[in-house]
């Protein structure tokens, strides 16, 4: 590895366990975002603050060219109780950063105080935007920010994100061009039968039996409608109805969520689950209605800029710590509006074996502050790989 000597990393790493400690839902990351504010202002960056309510922009200018390019750490917390015993373990009973953006935010705080420490020894001619983005954790806070003018008051030719990823080893790094994190699509089936006394359930319609017929026929959607080479996922999360062990239920409703990488894909999926709705209800007599909620579009990364990330990888962590085939995840990011709007690349960083459940959105999980020089380094040789017009001559 080829990394910065980085002297503030002790700071860096006290700062990280502090936002560990005090966790922020979507858009009431008002302690955070006065902490990245403050830290900003002390490295002597040009801030802009309101985006999104929360969200917190820095301005780097090098030299005089009108290049610029975005870097951007999201912020929020999970509503997750915690189960850790450290020292720096959440103190908001029922909130927790279970996904590592306490790290994110904490690597981009380190490169912009580095680059601002630095600015005159570093090799670029542009301007860097550091994005500190609010409400990642499902309410969408990037396309808020996008709403609010980011691009527009802050213009910008590239934009790249950097997510933890436990399993994949600390000092390696996951840089995929096109889909590497899957759209998400909740979805609500209401089932309306008729109630009647348990013991007399010919008097009825069952809609608790109807509701099982559903989740068993969802689950033959993928398998049986979208072409085998092509991903997506069905899941039921959710099943309410009845009240009582002795009445068959009038109603009831199911939820859940399909993942898919492209637009065509989804669309078949709704296809399918409606079609399955309307021969279900037609076939037990009951009324059934299907209403979805597209919330994130799939995150693809742009095939320049994921060689140039390739090419920065190599520099900092050495050719054999790159991973060029990871499979995507259906896991879903925000990040994808700004790559809908904006070339870039979202990369994964290795944080661990994630031994002990130290795996994304589990109550053991935790930040590897090991890795905070690695993607600092990273960060910071990008945007001077960037600025100064290094290109990509071909595929890796």
């Amino acid at each position: 590895m080829t990394l910065f000597d980085i002297p503030f990393l002790g700071e860096l790493a006290a700062i990280r366990r502090d936002l560990h400690a005090h966790p922020e839902l979507a858009f009431n990351e008002l302690r955070t975002a006065d902490l990245v504010a403050r830290e900003l202002s002390s490295y002597g960056l040009q801030i802009h603050r309101g985006l999104a309510r929360t969200g917190v922009v820095a301005t780097l200018r090098n030299g005089s060219g009108a290049r610029a390019i975005g870097l951007r750490a999201d912020m929020d917390a999970l509503p997750l109780l915690e189960k850790n015993d450290f020292s720096h373990r959440s103190t908001a009973p029922g909130l927790m950063h279970a996904c590592g953006h306490d790290g994110h935010t904490a690597m981009l705080l380190g490169a912009a105080r580095f680059m601002a420490e630095h600015v005159n020894e570093l090799d670029f001619d542009g301007s860097v935007h550091f994005i500190f983005q609010p409400a990642e954790e499902s309410e969408g806070g990037a396309a808020v920010m996008m709403a609010d003018g980011l691009f527009e008051k802050f213009p910008m030719d590239a934009v790249f994100g950097l997510h933890n990823w436990p399993g994949i080893p600390v000092g390696e790094m996951a840089v995929m061009p096109g889909p590497v994190m899957a759209g998400t699509c909740a979805f609500e089936i209401w089932v309306r039968g008729h109630g009647c006394h348990a013991a007399m359930p010919h008097q009825g319609v069952d809609t608790l039996v109807v509701s099982s017929q559903l989740v068993l026929a969802l689950q033959t959607v993928v398998a049986r409608n979208v072409h085998p080479c092509e991903s997506a996922v069905v899941s039921v999360t959710q099943i309410h109805g009845g009240e009582a062990w002795n009445i068959i239920p009038d109603d009831a409703v199911l939820r859940g969520t399909i993942r898919s990488f492209n637009g065509q894909t989804q669309a078949l999926v709704e296809s399918a689950v409606e079609r399955l709705c309307s021969g279900i209800g037609s076939a037990f007599g009951a009324q059934i209605s299907v209403r979805f909620d597209h919330r994130y579009p799939a995150t693809v990364n742009s095939v320049a800029e994921s060689e140039v990330c390739r090419q920065v990888a190599r520099d900092v962590l050495g050719a054999d710590k790159l991973r060029m085939d990871e499979l995507p995840s259906m896991g879903a990011e925000d990040f994808a509006y700004m790559l809908a709007e904006k070339p870039g690349c979202y990369a994964w960083l290795g944080n661990g074996p994630g031994s002990g459940g130290c795996t994304l959105h589990n109550p053991h999980y935790d930040f590897n502050d090991e890795i905070l020089p690695i993607g600092i380094s990273y960060w910071v040789r990008l945007a001077e790989a960037w600025l100064k017009g290094r290109r990509a001559e071909g595929p890796a």
